[in-house]
């Protein structure tokens, strides 16, 4: 018969197994599902550039009003690089282009990407979007 304290640590080990298959990585391939909330810091004010709704290997938006877009596809490689199948709201209108998008999935903190937009004169900005603590 287990003595109470061995009984004890098994119950830690096996939550701390099951809790830690449950979260996301890269290696996944995707996103956790949710509303991604983007903003951009521009002289000294955090802009809301609208939310990004991602569920599986789909995405849509950025939305800033209304009801959400088409879904298109997106890839995920195993370093946390997004590539983006389809349009990006304005990321990818009016001359602009993406260079970059790379996801952070750390477990610390909630799921978030930083996406790194060329501007028509080639200057660079850079927002992070972040999924919604309530999700």
């Amino acid at each position: 018969m287990a003595s109470p304290v061995s009984r004890i640590f098994v119950g830690i080990w096996l939550l701390a197994a099951a809790t830690g298959s449950a979260r996301a990585d890269f290696s996944d391939g995707k996103m956790p599902d949710g509303i991604y909330h983007c903003e951009v810091y521009l002289l000294g004010l955090f802009l809301n550039l609208g939310d990004i709704t991602i569920k599986g290997n789909l995405y849509s938006g950025p939305v800033t009003f209304g009801t959400a877009q088409q879904g298109y596809n997106y890839q995920m490689d195993a370093n946390g690089v997004i590539s983006w199948l389809g349009p990006l709201g304005g990321y990818t209108t009016g001359g602009n282009s993406l260079s970059l998008t790379q996801a952070t999935l750390d477990g610390q903190t909630a799921p978030s990407f930083d996406i790194i937009m060329k501007q028509p004169d080639g200057a660079f900005t850079a927002s992070t979007c972040t999924r919604g603590s309530s999700q």
